[in-house]
């Protein structure tokens, strides 16, 4: 069960500004439906990630871009109706905002009414910031995405760590202290330096969840799939495996299979 220092009833996002503020770390994964959503919820997890990953791990695609905010909204849905606790946050999808403000509000709107969720994720800085604002003073909550930003992978070319030149990791310092001005809760930042990550998290007051980015921010988040071991081809360095269902759910299907060719299953106590 959750080690957190106050019996929260529902996190919301003045909690997770307060778990900062207490110097609690804030635990955050993805889920995508029903059944994983409960029981991540009732493991105690603060929050629960919609997100575009989805695309990958569900879907199959390459890359995130394909999800469609129709879908989102289905993965969405089911999530909420599991979380008893967990505050929701559901990614924008690609396509969805970075064109033209007036579109990001109709998609965190049409998310927001839709879907249940209790905010919105979407990635970019400074060159989001028309669409952040407007979303926001819409009264729907916000957190950032900095850093490795997976829908702009055809722009970045690779996967590799971000912001490692001065330059570029002091616009990220830049749009983090932006995110923080204009109102967003918090910020993901992915795959960059533990050491500028650090100084992020010290630099704004809002909570910083790091995913490949060391443990001197406030929180982690993983992809659910990748955590519990589902997938074997994704291996980077910042994942830590806390199971292998890869190989119990293999080892489960078989054993299932043999037994119906053998005619073992259902044996007379399974049947009326």
């Amino acid at each position: 069960m959750s080690t957190a220092k106050k019996n929260y009833q529902r996190i919301t996002t003045n909690s997770l500004i307060q778990m900062k503020k207490d110097g609690e770390k804030i635990a955050m994964l993805t889920a995508y439906d029903y059944t994983f959503a409960g029981i991540v919820d009732a493991a105690g997890i603060d929050v629960i990630l919609v997100g575009d990953s989805a695309s990958n791990v569900i879907a199959g695609h390459e890359t995130t871009l394909p999800i469609t905010l129709d879908q989102m909204i289905y993965h969405a849905s089911s999530v909420v109706r599991a979380a008893k606790r967990a505050l929701v946050v559901v990614d924008l999808p690609f396509g969805t905002y970075q064109a033209d403000s007036k579109e990001a509000l109709k998609s965190a709107i049409k998310i927001m009414k839709e879907s249940g969720g209790h905010a919105v994720k979407l990635e970019g800085g400074i060159q989001e910031k028309q669409s952040i604002e407007r979303i926001l003073q819409a009264g729907i909550p916000v957190m950032g995405h900095l850093g490795l930003t997976p829908q702009s992978i055809y722009k970045f070319g690779t996967y590799t760590v971000r912001a490692k030149e001065e330059a570029e990791a002091e616009q990220l310092l830049s749009d983090a202290k932006m995110l923080e001005e204009l109102g967003c809760f918090g910020v993901v930042l992915e795959k960059i330096p533990a050491s500028l990550a650090n100084k992020v998290a010290e630099s704004i007051s809002i909570p910083v969840i790091g995913i490949g980015a060391g443990n001197h921010v406030d929180g982690q988040v993983l992809v659910l799939h990748d955590m519990l071991g589902m997938s074997k081809e994704f291996s980077p360095r910042f994942l830590r495996r806390y199971a292998d269902l890869h190989g119990e759910i293999t080892q489960a299907v078989t054993g299932y299979t043999e037994d119906v060719k053998s005619g073992d299953f259902p044996n007379e106590k399974e049947q009326y």
